[in-house]
C-alpha cells in the first residue's frame, strides 16, 4: 500500500521530506550566480586522497591518470587529522542535582554509560566525521537491557529537521540504510511522540519532488504495529547532530571544504612537475646533417646510435653536428607545490611543521606558536561539540529514568588539553597551583588524568594514608639516657668529642 504524502508532517510527507534532502546532498550543488557547492561524495573522496584528475593541455587523460597515482599527495587529509587527534572526551562533570544526587555520582554513571558504549573509541569518528562530513550525529537508544545504546550515524544516511523558528529542538529525524540481508531499503523515521519502519525492495529509492503518495515505500510489519508505528519512549528525536563551522553554514562547513582548490593546485603542479621529469628533465640529444637509413621491410628509420654511458658517438662524416637542448628545470614546480601548501597551512591554520615535515634548530616556543592557530581551532570545535555530548548524555540519563539528570543543564564536557605540554610544565604548573590553594582535584585535572585515573588515585592516597606510620623521633630518647648517664658519672662525658659533649 503506497505511503500518504500530501498531509504536512505526515509520516509519509517526513519521509520523502528528509529522503530528499539526504540524497541530494550526496551530490555537488550550483547555486544562481555558479558556485559549486561539494556534496558529501566530494568532500568523502577529497579526504580519502581521491581528488578529480587535473587536465593537462596536450596530455591524454589516462595517461595522467596513471601519473596521479604517484604524484597523489592527500594534504587534505592533514587538515582533517590535526584537529581530531587533539580532541579527546575525558569524562562530563554535572552539578549537583536535585534530590541529593552528588557531582561525583554524576560522574561515575556517565563514565559508565560512555565506557558500555566504547566511545573512547567511536568518539573520534564522531569527531572525524563531522570535520570531514559537515556534520556527525549520534543515536541514543535503549538496549535489550535497558541500558542506552550510543551509536554513531553518518550525514549520508541520516538527515534531521529543526522545528520552525527553533534551531535547537528537532522535529523529525530519518535514518536511511541498505539491509544487507534482505537486500531492501530501510528507513526509520523518528519523531517526538511516535517512530515508524519504512521499507522498500528498491536498492536506490528516488524522492522526485511534493507528490501526494510514496509508491516504492511500504510500512514494515512489525508484530505489535501493523502500520509500523510505536510509541517514542523519550519524548523526543534520539538524535543529537554534532555540526561543524556552523558560523560558516547553518547546516554545517567542512574542515577541508575552503582548501580544496588548493589541493587541486597541487595536484596540478605535481602532475607538471611528472610531465617536466618524464618529457623534458631528460637531456636531449640532436644530430645536423646526418644521413638515417631505412629498414627496407618495414621503411622505418633506423636510429644509427643508442644512448649509454660507455659508448661515443663518432661519425665519418666532417659534416655532421651534435649537440644537445638544456634540461627542464623543475625547481619553478617544486616551488609552485610548497607555495600552495603555505596556502593550505595559513588558511586552515595546521602548523607548517606539520604539512612540510622539517624541523631543524626551532625552539620550543617556536613550536608552540605555530600551533597557536591550530590549538585555538580545536578549543572552539570542543565548545560547538561539547553541547552536543551534554545532549547525548542527558538522552542517555532519560533511558535510564532519571529525570533529574535528564534535565540538568549544568553538564559540562570534559576535554583533553590540546595543547602539547611537558611532563615538567606540568609538574611545574601543579606545584605552583598547590600553593595559591587549587584544590588537589583540580591539580590531578589539569595534568591529563582522566576522571578514573583520578578516582583511582584517591583511593591509593588514602591508603597511603592509612598505612603511613609516623616516625618516631629517637633524639629525646637519646637526649635523657646522656643526662641519666651525667647524673651516675659526670665523667662520662670526658673523652667525648666537642659534638657530642654539646648533644649531651
Amino acid at each position: 500500500m503506497p505511503i500518504d504524502a500530501s498531509q504536512v508532517e505526515s509520516p509519509g510527507w517526513w519521509l520523502q521530506r528528509l529522503g530528499k534532502q539526504l540524497l541530494d546532498e550526496r551530490d555537488d550543488s550550483r547555486d544562481s550566480d555558479g558556485e559549486v557547492t561539494p556534496g558529501l561524495d566530494t568532500l568523502k573522496n577529497y579526504a580519502e586522497g581521491k581528488p578529480p584528475l587535473p587536465t593537462v593541455p596536450g596530455v591524454d587523460p589516462r595517461e595522467v591518470a596513471e601519473w596521479m597515482k604517484d604524484a597523489r599527495t592527500n594534504w587534505t587529509s592533514l587538515v582533517v587529522d590535526s584537529p581530531v587527534e587533539r580532541m579527546g572526551v575525558d569524562g562530563f562533570r554535572f552539578g549537583k542535582a536535585k534530590g541529593g544526587k552528588s557531582a561525583k555520582t554524576a560522574d561515575e554513571d556517565a563514565n559508565r554509560i560512555w565506557q558500555e558504549n566504547s566511545m573512547d573509541a567511536d568518539s573520534d569518528l564522531v569527531h572525524y566525521g563531522a570535520l570531514s562530513q559537515r556534520r556527525a550525529f549520534v543515536l541514543v537508544e535503549e538496549g535489550d537491557d535497558g541500558r542506552p545504546v550510543l551509536t554513531h550515524e553518518t550525514p549520508r544516511q541520516v538527515a534531521v529537521e529543526h522545528e520552525q523558528g527553533n534551531r535547537r529542538r528537532l522535529a523529525a529525524g530519518l535514518k536511511m540504510w541498505r539491509d544487507d540481508w534482505t537486500g531492501n531499503t530501510r528507513a526509520t523515521l523518528w519523531t517526538p511522540g511516535t517512530i515508524y519502519d519504512f521499507t522498500t525492495k528498491s536498492d536506490r529509492p528516488l524522492f522526485s519532488g511534493r507528490v501526494a503518495s510514496l509508491r516504492q515505500w511500504e510500512a514494515l510489519q512489525l508484530p505489535n504495529s501493523p502500520d509500523g508505528s510505536r510509541a517514542n519512549p523519550l519524548g523526543a528525536v534520539p538524535l543529537v547532530p554534532f555540526i561543524n563551522r556552523r558560523n560558516r553554514r547553518p547546516e554545517g562547513f567542512a574542515e577541508h571544504e575552503d582548501v580544496l582548490s588548493v589541493q587541486n593546485r597541487i595536484n596540478l603542479s605535481l602532475i607538471n612537475l611528472i610531465a617536466a621529469m618524464k618529457y623534458g628533465a631528460f637531456r636531449q640529444r640532436w644530430a645536423a646533417g646526418l644521413e638515417v637509413d631505412e629498414d627496407p621491410v618495414t621503411g622505418a628509420k633506423i636510429t644509427p646510435f643508442q644512448l649509454d654511458i660507455r659508448k661515443l658517438w663518432t661519425t665519418a662524416d666532417a659534416e655532421v653536428k651534435f649537440g644537445e637542448f638544456a634540461a627542464t628545470d623543475l625547481m619553478p614546480y617544486v616551488r609552485a607545490v610548497e607555495a600552495a601548501v603555505q596556502d593550505l597551512a595559513a588558511i586552515s591554520r595546521t602548523p607548517p611543521h606539520y604539512l612540510i615535515g622539517a624541523v631543524v634548530n626551532v625552539s620550543g616556543d617556536a613550536l608552540k606558536a605555530a600551533e597557536t592557530g591550530l590549538v585555538a581551532k580545536v578549543r572552539d570545535r570542543q565548545r560547538n561539540f561539547g553541547e552536543s555530548w551534554e545532549a547525548v548524555m542527558r538522552l542517555a540519563f532519560r533511558v535510564l529514568g532519571d529525570e533529574q539528570r535528564a534535565t540538568a543543564y549544568d553538564a559540562e564536557t570534559v576535554w583533553r588539553d590540546p595543547e602539547s605540554r611537558s611532563i615538567s610544565e606540568l609538574a611545574d604548573a601543579a606545584v605552583k597551583k598547590a600553593s595559591a590553594g587549587v584544590p588537589w582535584r583540580q591539580r590531578m585535572e589539569d595534568m591529563g588524568y582522566t576522571p578514573a585515573e583520578i578516582a583511582r588515585m584517591e583511593v591509593d592516597r588514602a591508603a597511603d594514608a592509612l598505612n603511613a606510620t609516623p616516625a618516631t623521633d629517637p633524639q629525646p630518647a637519646s637526649l635523657q639516657a646522656a643526662r641519666d648517664a651525667k647524673q651516675r658519672d659526670p665523667r662520662t662525658v670526658i673523652g667525648r668529642s666537642s659534638g657530642d659533649a654539646n648533644a649531651a
